[in-house]
């Protein structure tokens, strides 16, 4: 629901109504302000236009009629006096005259003539200024009153939830606003997060968006319709209906993620895993200088590999990371790559600089590495990596950013975390979103990457200490790729275990309910404009109601989100069901 351009329209009875009354400011300081309490006797609120409005409870938006404008608060605290305190009883009758005091965090500041609200106090009201609880209807607009006035017309609008307590108001939020700068979805398990993540791609797809979904639990297989495809990596126990195999080849891995990979230990080999990648890297280049794809060094001449490599173009991709290789051969080119550098000369104790020595047994010192090269290229981990004869799932992407399509979801469920390659999997994905958004891939049509269960995913490293690779391209995406149309949106139960560097870059967060101190101290310091009043609330959530704060949004706003209509399959086992005791055969 946008909000008329007409304020008399409206509000034709005005904002401050005197049926929403609360009460007048007995006290005023920096950060909040005190009022004494009118209602506070009334075992309930008051119902009004539709709605219910509880006129002093916690957690309620409300007005304070300033001498300038009016300020935007919201009501933390609700005590007695200690002299009150034997006034309340457990009977449910009205009780007349009580004396209670309230506090309001103030949150913003209403301006009079257009309703624009602006974060910060511009003047701070006085004693006496009355109280009014805020309509449902100008909270549910205070994500389009925060915007400018000459700012551009909202035509997309994602319309996600409704005001807590006013189901009537629905809460409809401009895409720049939530992915603009990046989105983070926090909440722990059982909190709402999944629904809200799917609520926001079923909005999303209904409007000609770009969204690339890495599905990790394969709980997002529900969603369907001619704009939408699915494909997976592996072997996934469920798969949406229709869903595609695909690979990821490995000439899309880098040379710091097979180091990481493999993990060379030791002063040997790692020298002889990199010179091995690159004689491979050549023989890809140049294949008539290798034989069954293999460069022979021992006891062989120097002077056709140098010739090789002396090639135009050639040396320069030799020492490229991202140059391709056949990984197959990797263990028989290490076994060549163990060789004196010099073979011997025509005279006894001479040497011949223009070919390589015989077997140097540092062959030995590698079986280890080869062993485990060995296992990673057999393990069904990474079949989808190097035995799969799948399409490449790069080269759907790439086909993705330019036809009709709107979510393609990858599920990465049936890729295993053993020899971590669920984590190297989705990061290769990642660094190719970003090499795509660097070469401006992504200039016309904009893209909006959501990694499920990021926790898994971000602030991670792999390898041993001779070989430590970070897994950082979603961190990198964070960073920069909002400058070349590429944002990215988080969605994780465990903040704690995302860096705070990238957290900071989300300009958008929508928070679930957090019960661990140390998730909210990180959503804190992430979000500057959050204090410890408003994430007091963020623990007595209920599930589905979820708190949007940011660098947009300066005045955290709580709101119930709608339910998706493909809901996410993430329901545990039904004990009930599966652990009935069956009634004996008669």
């Amino acid at each position: 629901m946008s909000m008329p351009s007409n304020i008399e329209e409206a509000f034709p009875r005005g904002l401050l109504r005197p049926e929403l009354f609360i009460g007048v400011l007995s006290s005023v300081s920096a950060q909040a302000v005190r009022f004494n309490l009118n209602d506070a006797g009334s075992p309930s609120g008051a119902h009004f236009l539709g709605g219910r409005y509880g006129k002093g409870e916690v957690g309620e938006f409300v007005l304070i009629e300033g001498q300038i404008n009016l300020l935007l608060g919201r009501v933390v605290e609700i005590h007695l006096p200690e002299s009150e305190r034997r006034s309340v009883d457990a009977s449910h009758a009205k009780v007349i005259g009580l004396d209670a005091v309230g506090t309001i965090q103030l949150l913003g500041s209403v301006a009079m003539d257009s309703l624009r609200v602006t974060a910060g106090v511009e003047s701070y009201p006085r004693l006496g200024d009355r109280v009014y609880a805020a309509p449902h209807n100008f909270v549910a607009n205070l994500p389009s009153l925060m915007e400018p006035e000459d700012g551009p017309e909202s035509n997309v609008l994602l319309r996600l939830g409704s005001i807590d307590v006013a189901l009537e108001s629905a809460v409809s939020i401009r895409p720049e606003k939530l992915f603009g700068r990046h989105c983070a979805i926090l909440g722990t398990t059982g909190g709402g997060k999944s629904w809200t993540t799917a609520r926001i791609i079923e909005e999303c797809i209904k409007h000609k968006a770009k969204i690339i979904l890495l599905d990790a639990t394969g709980e997002y297989r529900g969603f369907s319709g001619p704009f939408v495809t699915h494909s997976h990596l592996g072997s996934p126990v469920n798969t949406a209906t229709g869903s595609l195999a695909r690979s990821l080849p490995p000439t899309c891995f880098v040379e710091s993620d097979f180091i990481a990979l493999f993990e060379p230990a030791g002063k040997v080999q790692g020298p002889k895993m990199r010179a091995a990648m690159r004689s491979l890297r050549l023989a890809k280049l140049v294949p008539g200088v290798a034989t069954n794809g293999v460069i022979k060094k021992i006891d062989q001449s120097k002077i056709p590999v140098i010739a090789a490599e002396q090639q135009l173009g050639v040396t320069a991709k030799l020492d490229d990371p991202r140059q391709e290789f056949d990984v197959s051969k990797l263990n028989a080119q290490i076994e060549q790559e163990c060789v004196y550098p010099d073979g011997f000369g025509t005279s006894r104790g001479s040497k011949d600089p223009n070919k390589w020595g015989g077997d140097s047994g540092e062959v030995s010192y590698c079986l280890s590495l080869m062993s485990r090269i060995s296992a990673v290229l057999t393990s069904p981990s990474f079949g989808c990596v190097f035995n799969s004869p799948n399409p490449a799932v790069t080269t759907e992407i790439d086909d993705f950013v330019t036809n009709e399509k709107r979510l393609l979801r990858i599920c990465l469920s049936g890729v295993a975390y053993e020899f971590k390659a669920r984590e190297i999997v989705a990061n290769v994905i990642g660094r190719h979103l970003l090499n795509m958004a660097r070469a401006g891939g992504f200039a016309a049509s904009p893209v909006v990457v959501i990694v499920d269960e990021a926790h898994n995913f971000l602030g991670r490293q792999i390898g041993g200490e001779d070989a430590v690779a970070r897994l950082d391209a979603f961190e990198l995406i964070a960073k920069e790729g909002r400058k070349f149309g590429l944002n990215i949106c988080l969605t994780t139960q465990r903040p704690r275990d995302i860096t705070e560097g990238v957290l900071s870059q989300m300009g958008a967060l929508v928070v679930h309910r957090l019960t661990n101190d140390r998730d909210r101290e990180v959503v804190e310091r992430a979000c500057g404009e959050i204090d410890r009043s408003a994430s007091s609330f963020l623990p007595n959530l209920r599930p589905g109601e979820a708190a949007i704060i940011g660098t947009d949004f300066p005045i955290p706003l709580t709101i119930k989100i709608f339910p998706p209509e493909a809901q996410p399959k993430s329901d545990g086992p039904n004990y009930q069901k599966c652990w009935r005791l069956e009634p004996p055969a008669s």
